[in-house]
């Protein structure tokens, strides 16, 4: 997002990425009942990324990179204690699994994975939520 935003298209803006993430998690469960794990690792870092993005959004952040929404959740989120340490651990994890399940080699994800990932990242959507309200 490199262009300026107006006020109202930035509302519309973060509530589309906000409503997206859940639709996204959505989609991750989907996944994991018909065993695509990998595709489940894929939907649920999306999910939290696009929470995320909101997020950075409403805060004038523009990283411009996944690597970039990382950072900069970290820096101006869990370094300042408004997400906690855990919640950040959990984008972490999902950032480099994901990477990990698209990219590499014999590389799967499974069900045990998926089964303690998916509160996980409902927690972080859930606590976006929260700093989106404020």
């Amino acid at each position: 997002m490199k262009q300026e935003l107006s006020p109202e298209h930035r509302v519309a803006l973060i509530q589309y990425r906000f409503e997206r993430a859940y639709k996204t998690l959505e989609e991750a469960d989907y996944m994991r009942v018909g065993n695509y794990f990998n595709a489940a690792i894929n939907r649920l870092y999306y999910a939290c990324y696009y929470a995320a993005v909101a997020l950075l959004i409403k805060h004038e952040l523009n990283p411009g990179t996944h690597a970039g929404v990382k950072q900069m959740l970290g820096l101006h989120f869990v370094a300042t204690g408004r997400l906690s340490r855990e919640l950040g651990r959990c984008f972490s994890l999902l950032f480099e699994r994901r990477h990990s399940s698209d990219y590499d080699d014999f590389a799967y994800s499974s069900e045990e994975e998926i089964d303690e990932l998916l509160p996980k990242a409902t927690d972080f959507i859930e606590a976006v939520g929260v700093l989106l309200k404020e």
